[in-house]
């Protein structure tokens, strides 16, 4: 992975940081385009290439990514088990619950293509909610969206594969 240096125009970043796409994004949708810029100004922005992992398991969990273009594999670690359980692909988020619950990554992340992505730190989280507080509501609301939809394709997987989750070991 590669940081982004904005000096350098580049047409293929202009069009992935273009705001009228990026408010298409779950992520970004309904923030406002002063928002969406901090962000990408406060945030690191980073290239990818096909294979690069983002981070691995037992990283620190301090910040959360957004896919501005590309594709990328979670691949969720237990004990001795690493299994894919989702794929990443343009708006969505990823590292936000590992960011909150303070915690390390729970798993690694592998690019499956080629792409961009900015990476929001806590320090950064916690300034665009002191700069732009309508937008910080926004915006989690939107990853909040996000985490319920891959609950419910976690839960619905539960399901399909009849497997249940004793209460006493969430405690």
């Amino acid at each position: 992975m590669n940081p982004v240096t904005l000096k350098t125009p580049n047409k293929k970043l202009s069009d992935a940081l273009s705001l009228s796409r990026l408010k298409n994004a779950s992520i970004f949708g309904a923030l406002s385009d002063s928002g969406i810029q901090f962000l990408l100004d406060q945030g690191k922005l980073h290239t990818f290439e096909k294979d690069d992992e983002i981070f691995a398991y037992g990283d620190k969990g301090n910040s959360f990514y957004v896919v501005l273009e590309g594709e990328l594999d979670f691949y969720k670690q237990h004990d001795s088990k690493k299994r894919l359980t989702r794929t990443i692909y343009f708006g969505e988020a990823i590292g936000f619950v590992s960011m909150i619950a303070l915690h390390q990554r729970v798993g690694s992340l592998v690019a499956v293509k080629s792409g961009i992505l900015v990476e929001v730190s806590s320090d950064v989280f916690s300034d665009f909610h002191d700069r732009h507080p309508f937008d910080f509501g926004i915006l989690l609301m939107n990853l909040a969206r996000d985490m319920g939809r891959t609950i419910r394709e976690l839960s619905n997987a539960l399901v399909e594969n009849d497997v249940a989750i004793n209460k006493k070991s969430l405690k």
